[in-house]
């Protein structure tokens, strides 16, 4: 297609605004969906501090992780951006009283690759302990939009609104960040360039709303998890998340959701991943509708442990409503 042909991605990293040099941490608004007030207004810290009970999520601010993590956690919790998935996993391994909120899936773009990875890492001794999501309203936001050139976002809004943009901006070029954020910053220090992503956080880089909102006909849900060191099982929980080797076998995949599907459990996601240093292997992330205390969800993982390689357990949590941003 056109608009993926005039796609591509930024590697370079472009300066951060003054207010993201210094927003190192920001802090919660009690709630509140008023991304605009995080920045002016936000306590900061040094990068030498390291507070305890922090929540780290995808930053920089007015991503929306940064709105999912403000809605769960508002003042109780010190937010603190980081700049990528690993960053965040990173930050809450050295301490067992952080938490860290990053996308798993978004419902157009699919899922986020690099949550995946940390979450299948062999050494990663963190679990999922809440599923988060957002129904997304996505904005174009920028200066001017008679004179766009370039509009930056991450891939599963430029994906979710490719239609709109060859419609309203065919000749306009297409590039690919890390998060809306990072696209917001960019389009606040390049002439002719807008961003798509959080309305609210349209204040934060002193841009405009454009145009919002961007294909609210077709529904747009960005699933989030929490991660953190292993913990008490909550007893509203509702989801149990494995992640599965299989023989390299005929028919290996069926015999496995065989007995989910004798016990009436439903596997609410299953994503493949390439096992590292075997190739046309895989390993499988499965979340399973239930827990072991229920005895039909028991008798399934039983079943499927013993045709399994493995079976790793990487978290059994509630699953939270979802926020409209």
């Amino acid at each position: 297609m056109e608009s993926l042909r005039r796609r591509t991605q930024t590697v370079k990293a472009t300066p951060k605004l003054d207010l993201m040099t210094a927003c190192l941490t920001v802090q919660g608004l009690s709630g509140r969906t008023d991304l605009q007030k995080t920045g002016p207004t936000a306590k900061v810290q040094s990068a030498t501090v390291t507070p305890k009970n922090a929540i780290a999520f995808l930053g920089p601010a007015g991503t929306f992780a940064h709105f999912v993590a403000q809605r769960r956690f508002g003042t109780r919790r010190r937010l603190v951006p980081r700049p990528t998935v690993k960053r965040v996993i990173d930050y809450v391994r050295q301490d067992r009283s952080r938490l860290g909120v990053v996308p798993i899936e978004n419902s157009s773009g699919g899922a986020i690759v690099d949550t995946v990875a940390e979450l299948v890492d062999p050494a990663s001794n963190l679990f999922i302990r809440e599923a988060l999501s957002v129904n997304v309203k996505l904005a174009l936001l920028g200066r001017d939009r008679k004179n766009v050139r370039v509009i930056y976002s991450h891939f599963a809004p430029l994906q979710h609104c490719e239609t709109w943009l060859n419609d309203h901006f065919p000749a306009a070029e297409l590039r690919e960040e890390a998060s809306t954020a990072v696209a917001m910053q960019k389009a606040a220090a390049e002439p002719g360039a807008a961003a798509i992503g959080n309305r609210l956080a349209a204040g934060i880089y002193k841009l405009r709303v454009l145009e919002y909102p961007i294909r609210s006909d077709v529904r747009n849900v960005t699933q989030f998890v929490v991660v953190g060191h292993p913990d008490k099982t909550p007893p509203d929980s509702s989801r149990t998340s494995i992640v599965v080797t299989l023989p390299n076998t005929s028919g290996s995949l069926c015999d496995f959701l065989t007995p989910f599907k004798t016990e009436g459990v439903n596997l609410s996601r299953i994503i493949s991943r390439p096992i590292v240093g075997r190739p046309a292997s895989y390993l499988f992330v499965i979340d399973i509708e239930g827990t072991e205390n229920q005895p039909r969800v028991h008798r399934a993982l039983q079943a499927g442990r013993a045709v399994s390689s493995s079976v790793k357990l990487i978290g059994v949590y509630p699953v939270r409503p979802a926020y409209d941003s």
